[in-house]
């Protein structure tokens, strides 16, 4: 019979982690991390409680350690020091340098309880680890930009933001109540209750010229982020688009086509038919679909085969001119 002793001592330690990691701790979290039943968990947290963890329970939240005990620093195994490399070149190049500063600083701690051997070991893989430049996402104007919006939203604070709007040509001071943060399209945005439009709206962070962190409390209670989010996604009104495409050319399309709305796909001979549910077949998905357009064709609906051809026939009369 399989020996499952180790694996389970590997998971209770892990547990314990985790339980200082948070507040809180859900079984039901446990249980999907750990890929167990709760009744299993049930048993782990009762084995630690055996050997003196001072644990105790939430009716109906979870499960918490008592305030001020903690373990001593554990040790980080080698895979997991290969995330760290990971996400360290990831957060010189994604965050604002406040932000980028503080996790250098949590690196040095990091790997200052590595083993010898593994701090070489690291070096090595972290001296040969590249991420190539990318566009700056924050301007020099507001370098800490993400590190005070994510102290407001944990504060309830409201920031004061100096925004130039994509369509405007000057900036405007906006009031906000930071909500969440999310990054899309290779680009850190912040969505926020604001003030001086009485709704909610999203505000890229690179377009954020000042920011101003406030003392003011919020004056609403928000939903979670993902409430906004998927609520945008339900107000704007979709058309079915379908298309087929060549087999050679399908697979470039991958990255690009979840930004349309991208449904699903399906073989017919020796092209692709793939099914979008798109809101802009005036000029988003025109524009994308005249990158590959000549090896493919549209199927429905008949607008925006219309409109691809009036694209089509402004490009053909400026270059003629």
């Amino acid at each position: 019979m399989h020996d499952e002793t180790p694996k389970r001592f590997d998971r209770i330690v892990a547990i314990l982690i985790q339980l200082q990691s948070k507040k809180i701790v859900r079984a039901q979290d446990l249980a999907t991390r750990f890929e167990v039943s709760l009744r299993t968990i049930y048993r782990d947290i009762r084995t630690l409680e055996a050997s003196g963890v001072p644990i105790y329970s939430e009716a109906g939240l979870g499960y918490s350690l008592l305030e001020g005990y903690r373990l001593p620093p554990v040790m980080f195994t080698r895979e997991e020091a290969e995330s760290f490399i990971a996400a360290e070149k990831l957060m010189e190049k994604f965050s604002d340098k406040s932000i980028g500063d503080q996790y250098a600083s949590a690196m040095y701690k990091l790997k200052a309880v590595l083993k010898s051997a593994d701090k070489d070991w690291v070096s090595t893989i972290e001296s040969n680890v590249v991420m190539q430049p990318l566009e700056k996402t924050f301007p020099k104007q507001a370098p800490h930009a993400l590190a005070f919006i994510f102290r407001s939203i944990a504060d309830k604070t409201q920031l004061i933001l100096d925004y130039q709007a994509f369509e405007a040509d000057e900036n405007t001071a906006r009031t906000i109540e930071p909500v969440g943060v999310f990054h899309d399209h290779n680009n850190w945005y912040v969505l926020g209750y604001c003030h001086l439009r009485k709704d909610y709206r999203q505000f890229r962070t690179d377009r954020i010229h000042n920011i101003l962190k406030t003392e003011i409390a919020f004056t609403k209670e928000h939903e979670a982020l993902e409430f906004y989010l998927n609520k945008d996604k339900e107000e704007y009104p979709t058309t079915k688009v379908v298309i087929s495409i060549e087999k050679k050319m399908a697979k470039y399309l991958s990255g690009e086509r979840k930004y349309h709305g991208f449904v699903s796909e399906k073989v017919v001979g020796n092209k692709v038919e793939m099914t979008f549910l798109c809101k802009d077949i005036e000029d988003g998905f025109p524009r994308f679909f005249l990158m590959f357009g000549d090896f493919a064709t549209i199927l429905e609906p008949e607008r925006l085969k219309v409109r691809v051809l009036e694209l089509m026939g402004t490009i053909k009369m400026k270059l003629l001119k």
